[in-house]
């Protein structure tokens, strides 16, 4: 299968602070992981354009993206929030970032590419209708769906997330929208400390306890996302494609291990082939532990650009 890779140069340039452990150097990681694997010089590589105003108000406030214009500094940092802060090209990044969810989609929806992965940061899937949070200042993932809705008509647009957080500002952004469903996994009790009692039909929130283990998230697919994914038939799958559920990674606690990855995006394409006519658009949110984020990265490419 032809797997779209997308990223841009700019996405290196957002910086919080010079330890921060939402760095540049996951990035890197990745690429470097899927050349040394051979992997790389396999996948149609792509440059992510800007998201436009237009695109971001389709999930965002008006005046929240403009606030974030305005608040975009030309030296030194800006910080938005308790966790997120903006350096001067930070606005650049995250727009880019978001641009790359709208590139996945017309590749996909355009039969271009068989599925596509968005190496972007920063992450996106805590940023709410009008709010950062998270390490997050655009909803990456929320653009692209909307962009599919809007630009292609799809009537049912299907979100997994198996970041080890809740993606509670993609929740916010859809939780009215009987178009729209999310399938979450996280570590509860865990920040952002939301989700956990907040499942609808089409919120399908599976908080699961410290050190859960990759037979603890099989059963969450299999007997939690499956039914319902059934049941709604998606035209598109989207995945909030987070690597800090690892054992190795630091900033949380779960147990999954490289084979994991492999097995939750083998499941994704099952859906994707029986619903979506295998279209996937994967975007990178957490991971932080640099070796384990390039493997896990790895694992989960490797098996999108598997028949």
């Amino acid at each position: 299968m032809t797997t779209a890779f997308i990223t841009h140069p700019d996405t290196l340039l957002h910086m919080m602070d010079g330890n921060h452990p939402e760095s540049p150097a996951r990035i890197t990681a990745i690429k470097n992981a899927l050349i040394k694997q051979g992997i790389y010089s396999q996948l149609s590589i792509y440059e992510s354009p800007v998201a436009t105003d237009t695109q971001l108000t389709k999930v965002h406030r008006a005046d929240y993206i403009a606030r974030i214009r305005a608040l975009s500094p030309k030296a030194g940092l800006v910080r938005l929030d308790p966790d997120t802060a903006m350096g001067p090209m930070s606005l650049s990044a995250t727009l880019h970032a978001s641009g790359a969810a709208i590139l996945a989609t017309d590749l996909v929806m355009q039969g271009k590419v068989d599925n596509a992965f968005c190496c972007t940061r920063p992450p996106g899937h805590h940023a709410g209708l009008a709010n950062s949070a998270g390490f997050c200042i655009f909803n990456h993932i929320a653009v692209g769906v909307a962009h599919a809705l809007t630009q292609y008509k799809v009537k049912r647009v299907a979100i997994i997330d198996f970041d080890v957080h809740h993606g509670d500002g993609t929740e916010e952004i859809f939780k009215h929208n009987p178009q729209v469903m999310l399938c979450s996994t996280f570590q509860h009790p865990f920040y952002p400390h939301r989700g956990f009692d907040t499942r609808t039909k089409t919120m399908i929130n599976v908080p699961l306890a410290a050190n859960a283990d990759g037979k603890a998230y099989q059963q969450a697919f299999n007997n939690e996302f499956l039914p319902a994914l059934n049941q709604f038939k998606p035209e598109i799958i989207y995945v909030s494609a987070g690597f800090d559920a690892h054992i190795d990674d630091p900033l949380a606690g779960m147990s999954l291990v490289n084979q994991d990855y492999t097995w939750m995006t083998a499941f994704i394409k099952q859906v994707a082939k029986q619903h979506a006519q295998a279209r996937v658009v994967s975007l990178l949110e957490g991971g932080y532990h640099l070796p384990a984020l390039g493997q896990a990265a790895c694992a989960h490419i490797t098996a999108l650009m598997q028949t």
